[in-house]
């Protein structure tokens, strides 16, 4: 894309590397933008706001018949477009020849003047909280969205924006854009009653959130479509469980452990595949295990901590190679706790998360975050949580990882139950403490509950 003014081409930042942006390269054959702009004007654009370049493309050179103006006008001036704001003027889109485009379509492709590829690679970078928007504008859209290509599309071009998924005791399930500081409410699962009042477990994989309990028939999985933006019945597992370990990575999640219907602990594992929804058996892990967590690091799937009966604690790891097929006893990596405390079986799940393949633990005694030496197979301490987990045996608490952040989300104030009120707290341990670091506060939702039953960041 040529401009106007002398501005220089924008890097994208995808997944830590910097490299120039192909769609810009593109650009620059197709289109040139004229922008009223005071010469003495500096502006400074972020690369999101290059990408929502579809938006405005789409508004000077897309037939709006159909679609109210008012709706249009109210999008574009939502962006942080960096142009927006100048003197109420909008850009004006001209072709290379200099002809001008006032809102008449040329041809029948996406963005009309330039070719598909490059089309979906711009809409491909927008933020995925437009695509509801982009969808109302024609029919050819609407298809392109409810599709599900752009979602793959992003994976392979390593776009990945975080959402927090949260349910509490005095809310549904909402969906938290933290760009963007937005709550967006889910639809009400269809379940029946028995789903809604049991224990929940809940998965983010690829564009599904999927939420495990039990229903009058038995075991139930219900699945949330980013895509349709609705809830489904998922496939049930070969072997239907509860309190299992779990994590994802990309469109496939690893289940492991837990108890089946007759209350017996599981030494199976089970892989899902979200792009064709089905459920793999995969081999055992060298000892059954309950309440235990999982995690992904290096590639590798990981259940640590739990119990191999009512009354048994388990301070050994498992790692399981997916390239082999094959499982690792790790022993003492996640220690048993003092007995004195509270009986293991009150415990929660070991509340851990792993940035940028380093894991780490919130414990639910000391109130403190725990980093792994993966090395020396031991833990140390590295900061106080800002909430209290012992107060509730560690339930009612959310420690996840949220891109390059940890994310902790418990009730308001330093763990009391304040007026229903949940807090998102968020920390990067690459900062780490100097300066006396202390966790930010990402968000404060009221009238919520004290209490988190369930939570799921996805990237996609």
């Amino acid at each position: 894309m040529v401009f106007r003014d002398s501005l220089k081409q924008p890097k994208m930042k995808v997944e830590g590397v910097e490299h120039e942006s192909p769609v810009m390269a593109g650009l620059q054959s197709h289109v040139s933008l004229q922008l009223p702009l005071p010469s003495n004007q500096n502006l400074r654009i972020s690369p999101d706001d290059w990408h929502l370049l579809a938006y405005l493309l789409l508004v000077h050179k897309t037939n709006t018949k159909g679609v109210g103006q008012d709706l249009l006008d109210k999008e574009v001036h939502a962006l942080t477009f960096g142009y927006m704001g100048l003197n109420g003027k909008k850009p004006i889109i001209v072709v290379r020849s200099g002809e001008n485009h006032g809102g008449q379509s040329s041809d029948n492709s996406l963005l009309p003047g330039l070719n598909d590829d490059m089309a979906l690679d711009i809409l491909a970078w927008s933020s995925r909280s437009n695509y509801p928007n982009l969808a109302c504008l024609n029919r050819k859209f609407r298809s392109l969205i409810g599709s599900g290509y752009l979602y793959k599309l992003r994976r392979q071009l390593g776009i990945i924006e975080h959402w927090v998924y949260l349910a509490c005791n005095m809310m549904p399930w909402e969906a938290f854009d933290p760009m963007r500081q937005k709550w967006i409410r889910l639809p009400r699962i269809p379940c029946d009653d028995c789903f809604t009042c049991a224990d929940k477990e809940s998965l983010a994989v690829g564009s599904e959130l999927l939420v495990f309990g039990r229903e009058l028939s038995g075991f139930a999985i219900w699945m949330y479509s980013l895509v349709t933006h609705n809830w489904s019945k998922c496939p049930l597992m070969n072997l239907p469980r509860c309190l299992f370990g779990s994590s994802s990575l990309g469109e496939i999640a690893i289940v492991a452990g837990g108890s089946d219907k007759n209350g017996n602990v599981l030494q199976s594992a089970e892989l899902y595949n979200s792009e064709v929804g089905t459920w793999q058996t995969l081999p055992n892990m060298n000892f059954p295990r309950k309440l235990c967590s999982g995690f992904f690091m290096d590639g590798k799937f990981y259940v640590i901590g739990g119990m191999s009966s009512h009354t048994d604690c388990l301070t050994c790891g498992e790692e399981y190679n997916i390239e082999t097929r094959s499982w690792r006893r790790i022993k003492n990596m996640y220690p048993g706790r003092d007995a004195g405390t509270f009986h293991p079986a009150m415990c929660s799940p070991p509340l851990v998360a792993v940035v940028n393949n380093q894991l780490y633990s919130a414990d639910q005694a000391t109130n403190e975050v725990k980093k792994y030496d993966k090395v020396n197979n031991s833990w140390s301490v590295v900061k106080r949580l800002p909430v209290r987990a012992d107060s509730s045996y560690g339930w009612g608490l959310a420690f996840k990882a949220c891109g390059n952040s940890l994310l902790v989300i418990g009730a308001g104030g330093h763990g009391g139950h304040d007026d229903g009120v949940i807090v998102l707290h968020s920390w990067d341990p690459e900062e780490g403490n100097r300066d006396g670091q202390e966790w930010n506060v990402l968000a404060v939702k009221a009238r919520a509950g004290a209490f988190v039953y369930n939570c799921a960041v996805m990237g996609c």
